[in-house]
């Protein structure tokens, strides 16, 4: 059964990087739906795993790859226009099941910029073995590490009703 939740998570993974370029380079014009969307679908995805578990489990291979899908979110956002962040966050709303509202995507958005701010290389290294199957161990303790879980926490925080 294990066997079988690391290769359907692996064929999403597959699915979404190959289809979203996810942890990819540029991004083009027809990419910000996507890319929104897949970003909101994460958020709420890891916002439900802290509300019923009060802990984000880094060594998870499906909270890996959500947080690779936010990193690439959050680093589309650097340098954006107006009309890109705007169309992101329409889709961050549309995938969020509602846990992103137009009350509060401003404060996610800007949450989201404050993460791409910070140094998430070992997060990339980690999301990345993720998505290739392999699991890198992630360390709470490590301080670019605490960085990046501290502005996950302002999105998250943002997200609350």
């Amino acid at each position: 059964m294990k066997a079988f939740k690391h290769i359907v998570a692996a064929v999403a993974a597959l699915s979404l990087f190959t289809s979203c370029g996810i942890l990819g380079g540029g991004l083009s014009t027809g990419t910000t739906a996507s890319t929104g969307s897949t970003t909101g679908s994460a958020l709420a995805t890891i916002f439900n795993v802290l509300k019923n578990t009060g802990a984000l489990d880094l060594g998870n291979l499906t909270n890996l790859i959500n947080l690779g899908q936010i990193l690439t979110g959050a680093n589309s956002l650097v340098d954006a226009s107006k009309s890109y962040t705007d169309q992101f966050a329409a889709d961050l709303i549309k995938s969020s099941n509602n846990m992103i509202t137009s009350a509060n995507v401003n404060k996610v958005i800007d949450g989201l910029k404050k993460l791409a701010g910070t140094d998430t290389s070992a997060l990339t290294k980690a999301t990345t073995a993720a998505f290739a199957g392999n699991l890198v161990p992630v360390s709470s303790s490590d301080k670019n590490v605490k960085a990046n879980l501290a502005a996950i926490d302002t999105i998250m925080k943002a997200m609350k009703k």
